[in-house]
């Protein structure tokens, strides 16, 4: 089956541009992004993009085994310095004790002598004794012996060199040539590039459009205001709406398809202005990202975990504060953000009072975070929140390190913790996986300086970079009103660096940057990329996960706010509505899925169990069911806010959800059912997966005819047939075999007994048929009558 440029990029989550470009790679022409592709095409074009996926895998495989061998080899090295300075202090302890029993000997028979005479002559060197400086005492170590002298040290190998602790860089050649590859790839799968305003020929060279012919829109504007900026009539577009099937008014809203398909009818392509349908992005995101200018940034990192696991305290010995004490019960009561040096390097630390905000922000597209803190207190282990933080670090796809803190308190049982934790499918290394675990002590500050180190050991593997050049662009992190101070936000800058008196907008809201704090509330006057600021001078407080702006000058920005918000009350019109078991079918017709995404709650572990494994135990080779995350207790807003994020479907049993829960999921339009009965539960989700199976096409022969005779007529050849089985039927298709094999396949033109028209003629009888599209009858073909019935397919 055929299929459209566009619609393969939007089902591969492509660009059109980065897709033309793997099309043309594989020697494949096409013209523009509403250009078709044929089947085997499209198998090619997902061949090029699989190799590209797989050659990218494997050098970060062999990145990874490189730093396996370089640490098998540094661990090696500390037992090998270890023997030998057991060795050393082994050999000087043997000497000082020769040396006092020598000393104790010499004394013994110098007393045994007799009175030396008064002018007595020098004695031996031997028997001379000690001065206080040379003679050995209770309290003064002796040097230890000198020792053989051993192998010469190795060279360094070249392109190495040693870091704080002993630690050796990786080989700087290996690291570029990795990163290039990695850039290369990650440039050809852009996301963020806006498609060119040409088109090409057939063979593949561009042709530059008109300037008036590049429409620069807005998702759903009306079929009146399209025709406007087109300089048609809207009767017009409405015709052309009509031959698509789409029923629209002259104040019908368009989506972005429906819009792309109007203006290719009429010569235009179309620029879809970005978020909200203001084009604030658009000249950042129009240059090119000159890699001389990425500078590496500090990496962003948000500690989760189960209450009361030592989150915050952990947080506060790293930075050594004591916010706990502020904060009442001990238990963060809003989202702080603060950075800290870990050597000649700083890490950005998001301490959140749970994962609501943290999904909140991922539902909105905002992906802040580059590494999870994944904090378990030793002497509890693996709680239920704990199963929610590594649920959502896994739907971010972000890197986990595993911090078992309270080592120090007698319960502590680390291996209980990394057992519970692999029964999670959270494989730590002493497991064979390749999660960092770090024992820690919040408390005692044990531990620290490693997890700091593994921090920016999984930072380093990341490659994370930043352009501080670029105008500032950011994440809100939270948003609150305070007196005297008006609406105040902490913004994490992504990129460019934020400065006093900048202008910017962020959501709906707009403003001018009026002061700048730290995360110490010191004044400050610019932010660079990975650092977290309080900003003052919003018109309004925006909301978590909104995206931060600088722009050129306040008078645009509140332009910007203003056409943002009225274009969002256009947004509401057409909400995004989330999967529900009822529309799964359509979903996976128009390609967008093809897997049912589940959040299981339960009123006890066992059950909950025993519906995620009955509910993956129902998929197949072409669906699936996903359980994102699946505990005990009531559906809570983390849970919708998880589902929201992620597209899944909530299932309750004999559970239900609180009243902010349903609330927050009417809002979102995120489906909850509701069970009793485990059957119903099965049965339920085993129809939806029904669903989306396509169903089977089953071929079903009628009747065979014989041709006996052909005449030849100013209409075209008649073949004289005899009926020999079955019924010919004019409804049915027509099969012609000639020799045992097929030579077309078609429907029938017409069907006569003697000169009348006749609807069916059964065995026994002859007949005359025509077909359309076929003359070609020859004595002795074979007439198959078939008909194809489409059966439904069941798990």
């Amino acid at each position: 089956m055929k299929k459209r440029v566009y619609e393969l990029s939007r089902e591969l989550g492509l660009s059109s541009e980065a897709l033309m470009d793997i099309i043309r790679e594989v020697g494949v022409t096409v013209k523009s992004h509403m250009s078709s592709l044929e089947a085997e095409e499209v198998e090619k074009i997902n061949a090029k993009i699989h190799e590209r996926k797989e050659a990218l895998k494997a050098e970060y495989t062999q990145r990874q085994h490189r730093q396996a061998e370089m640490t098998a080899r540094e661990k090696e090295r500390e037992h090998r310095e270890r023997e030998q300075a057991a060795a050393a202090a082994a050999a000087a302890q043997e000497a000082a004790r020769a040396a006092a029993m020598a000393q104790e000997a010499a004394r013994a028979a110098a007393a045994a002598q007799p009175a030396a005479p008064a002018a007595p002559a020098p004695a031996a060197p031997a028997q001379r004794p000690a001065s206080r400086e040379q003679a050995p005492a209770a309290h003064h170590r002796p040097a230890p012996p000198r020792l053989a002298p051993g192998p010469p040290p190795r060279p360094q190998p070249q392109g190495q060199q040693r870091t704080r602790g002993g630690r050796k860089k990786r080989k700087q050649f290996d690291e570029k040539l990795v990163r290039e590859s990695v850039r290369r790839t990650v440039a050809s799968m852009d996301l963020s590039k806006r498609p060119r305003r040409h088109h090409r020929h057939e063979d593949g060279a561009p042709v530059e459009v008109a300037e008036e012919n590049v429409l620069q829109v807005a998702e759903f504007l009306t079929v009146g205001e399209l025709a406007e900026q087109m300089g048609h009539r809207p009767q017009e577009l409405i015709a052309s709406c009509l031959r698509m099937g789409l029923l629209a008014g002259i104040n019908q809203r368009l989506d972005k398809d429906t819009i792309t398909l109007l203006a290719d009818e009429f010569g235009f392509l179309v620029d879809f202005l970005p978020e909200y349908g203001v084009g604030v992005e658009e000249a950042e995101e129009e240059k090119e990202i000159d890699p001389e200018r990425l500078r590496h940034r500090a990496p962003v990192v948000t500690i989760m975990g189960h209450v009361d696991h030592g989150k915050t305290s952990l947080l506060d010995r790293i930075r050594a504060s004591k916010l706990t004490e502020t904060e009442a019960g001990g238990m963060t009561q809003h989202i702080g953000a603060y950075q800290v040096k870990a050597g000649e390097k700083n890490i950005t630390f998001l301490d959140t009072p749970g994962h609501e905000a943290f999904t909140a922000m991922r539902a909105r597209g905002a992906q802040v975070t580059d590494i999870v803190i994944l904090v378990v207190a030793a002497d509890d282990g693996v709680m239920p929140q704990t199963i929610e933080a590594i649920d959502h670090a896994r739907a971010a796809g972000v890197p986990i390190i595993v911090a078992i803190n309270k080592v120090d308190l007698p319960g502590a049982n680390p291996d209980r913790v990394k057992k519970e934790l692999a029964d999670r499918n959270v494989l730590v290394e002493e497991y064979g996986g390749k999660v960092v675990a770090v024992p820690v002590s919040a408390k005692q500050g044990t531990g620290i300086e490693r997890l700091l180190e593994m921090i920016l050991l999984v930072a380093d593997f990341e490659d994370l970079k930043a352009d501080p050049d670029r105008t500032a662009k950011g994440v809100v992190i939270e948003a609150r009103v305070e007196q005297g101070r008006g609406p105040v936000a902490t913004v994490l800058v992504q990129q460019g660096t934020l400065r006093v008196g900048d202008a910017f907008v962020s959501g709906l809201v707009s403003g001018k940057v009026r002061a700048l704090f730290d995360d110490t509330r010191r004044r400050i006057d610019s932010a660079g990329p990975a650092l977290p600021v309080e900003v003052l001078g919003f018109s309004g407080p925006p909301q978590a996960g909104d995206t931060f702006q600088a722009v050129a000058s306040e008078t645009e920005a509140r332009e910007i706010g203003t056409k943002r918000t009225q274009l969002h009350r256009e947004h509401e019109f057409r909400m995004f509505r989330h999967v529900t078991l009822a529309d799964v079918y359509e979903r996976i017709q128009q390609g967008e899925t093809n897997e049912l995404r589940m959040v299981v709650k339960g009123d006890v572990q066992g059950s909950v169990e025993v519906l995620a494994d009955q509910f993956q135990k129902l998929g197949t080779s072409e669906v699936k069911v996903n359980i994102i995350h699946g505990a005990v207790g009531q559906i809570n807003e983390s849970d919708v806010l998880l589902a929201a994020a992620s597209d899944a479907v909530i299932i309750g049993f004999h559970t239900r959800p609180d009243p902010k829960a349903q609330m927050l999921a009417s809002r979102e339009k995120v489906d909850i059912r509701l069970y009793e009965i485990i059957y119903e539960a099965i049965q339920d989700v085993r129809d939806a997966l029904s669903g989306l199976l396509k169903p089977e096409r089953v071929e079903k022969v009628i009747g065979t005819t014989e041709v006996r005779q052909v005449f030849r007529t100013s209409g075209g050849g008649v073949a004289g047939c005899y009926v020999t089985s079955g019924q010919m039927t004019r409804q049915a298709r027509i099969r012609v075999v000639r020799e045992t094999k097929e030579i077309f396949d078609g429907r029938i033109g017409s069907l006569k007994r003697f000169k009348d028209d006749v609807r069916d003629v059964q065995a026994g009888f002859e007949c005359g048929v025509t077909l359309e599209g076929f003359e070609d009858f020859h004595e002795g073909d074979i007439l198959e009558a078939y008909t194809v019935e489409e059966v439904a397919r069941k798990l």
